[in-house]
Formats: structure tokens, sequence, C-alpha cells
């Protein structure tokens, strides 16, 4: 689908609305948080950031929602998460409005574009700047149209899609030797967990010299289903099928919970080495 075909769908659009809601923590033994995360929707008049919770009407415009993990010495890595987030905002919107009135060039190829910005701007600013060397960022995104979802990937945060009458999937790959391992079959999960090298990126912004290879798709969505994007933070504690019952099937004394804030809870509990941040988007309404 072009940008214009997706732009025209506004014009007679659903009842669809979206939930999402949007935590991050430091983690239990870090005293800065490098991790980042974005929620934003544009139209062909302005970007309007979203807070960490809200609801709204997918027929006001396109939604993006993002993580990022930051490494890097210093403060390093927590402004290269930051860059990453923000460039997203300044690039994506400019480029879908000059895309639709006449450079050619669909949704993916957008993203393929921003992503190839980010990781330019986190490489200029480790040369310009000394405490910012050797800087970092991971990415994962969600570009939320009246009939599709696109992403674009990049590391080892995570994005989930959980239909409402399938299974939980991970939709993206770590970019990683175990997450790979494990695509392949050959390292179960809790090993995939523990394997020395979980923490080695084969891909990531900004880092020095390297030939960036995105995971660039997109799905087709139902009202019910829901996304939920994660750092490595939640992960590494919380197995996927426990993350799947934290959305779908919360206890009790959960329920009241932001979803994203149960996530945090849960890998709190479960480890908090590392620096958290989960995004749960919940699409809702019926189409019309």
């Amino acid at each position: 689908m072009s940008s214009s075909d997706s732009r025209s769908l506004h014009e007679g659009s659903s009842d669809v609305r979206l939930r999402w809601s949007g935590r991050t923590h430091p983690g239990r033994f870090r005293r800065n948080n490098e991790d980042a995360f974005l929620t934003i929707s544009f139209d062909r008049r302005e970007i309007r950031y979203l807070g960490k919770d809200g609801d709204g009407p997918l027929a006001d415009g396109d939604y993006i929602f993002a993580v990022s993990d930051g490494m890097g010495g210093c403060a390093g890595g927590e402004y290269a998460s930051k860059i990453a987030v923000q460039k997203i905002a300044d690039l994506l919107p400019k480029s879908f409005w000059l895309s639709a009135t006449g450079f050619e060039g669909g949704e993916q190829d957008l993203l393929g574009e921003v992503i190839e910005g980010i990781h330019k701007e986190i490489q200029r600013l480790s040369r310009l700047y000394e405490e910012c060397r050797g800087m970092g960022a991971t990415l994962s995104l969600i570009w939320v149209t009246p009939k599709r979802i696109h992403f674009a990937h990049v590391g080892d945060s995570r994005i989930y899609h959980l239909p409402q009458d399938d299974s939980m999937m991970q939709i993206t790959h770590d970019h990683t030797s175990p997450g790979r391992l494990f695509r392949e079959g050959k390292i179960n999960e809790r090993e995939s967990k523990i394997h020395p090298a979980r923490n080695q990126l084969e891909q990531v912004l900004g880092s020095r010299n390297q030939s960036l290879e995105p995971q660039i798709g997109s799905l087709i969505y139902e009202p019910g289903d829901q996304l939920v994007l994660v750092t490595d933070g939640i992960v590494d504690g919380v197995y996927d099928r426990n993350l799947e019952n934290m959305i779908r099937n919360p206890l009790p004394k959960q329920k009241d919970v932001a979803p994203s804030q149960r996530l945090i809870d849960e890998a709190m509990f479960a480890s908090g080495k590392d620096n958290l941040t989960a995004l749960v988007v919940e699409i809702a309404g019926e189409k019309a």
C-alpha cells in the first residue's frame, strides 16, 4: 500500500480506536535509565506527543510507538536512546507527507530511510563528542495506519503481536547469535536467556563502520489485537508465556494496573538487573 493510499483511508475512516500504556524504570541496581519510549500521532497538519497512557481514534491520524535501549560510556547510552526516539518524530511524519504529495515510495521504504537517518546521526555525534564516543541504541517501532501496522527493528528489543483469537508471536528477530540459534530451533528459550553471547548485538544503531540491515515489515490487524514493545530488561526475567498471561489474563489484583506497569513489576520481581521499558497498544472498536 502506498503512502497516498494510507492517507486517503483516513478520509472515510472507521471507528477503530487505540489504547496504549507505556512505562520505563531504571531497574533495581542501575542509577541511570538508558531506555526511552515514544508515543506520538500525526496527520497532515501536526505532530502530537501523547501521554504514557491514552486512548485515541485512528480516524484522527497515524500513530507511532517505539522503544529504544541505549548503550555507551558515561551518559552516551542515555543520550543515544533519546536521539533514536526523537529522530523518529523529526523524520517519519515529514518523510511520509513528502511521499504522499509526489515522492514515490511505500511505508517500508520510508522506514528504511528513517532508520538509516537515525543511524547516521548517532554516528555523527559519536565522532563529534568524546563523551558520546561508541554510543549506540536498539530501536523497535510500530506505525499504525487504518489498515496495517508497519514495523522497523534493530537490536534485541522486541515487538510481540497478540492476535485476539491466536497465540502471541514475536514478530521481530533478536539481532544476537542466541536469537538466531533460538529461531533455528537449536536452543530453547531458557538457554537463550543464559547464553554468554546474549548481550552481544550483531545489529545496533550508531555502531562504527557497520552496514545496517534493519528488519522491516507489515502486518494486518483486527479489533481486539494487541502489540507489546519491550526492551531486553523486561524479557531478561520474564518468559514469553508469562508475558502473554500478564497481558491477557492478569490476576484480579492486577486488573486495575496499567498493562505496561504489570510487565515492569513482574520484570522487577524476576530480575530487575537492567533498565526496563514496556509499551502495550490495544486495537479497540469496530471497523466500519
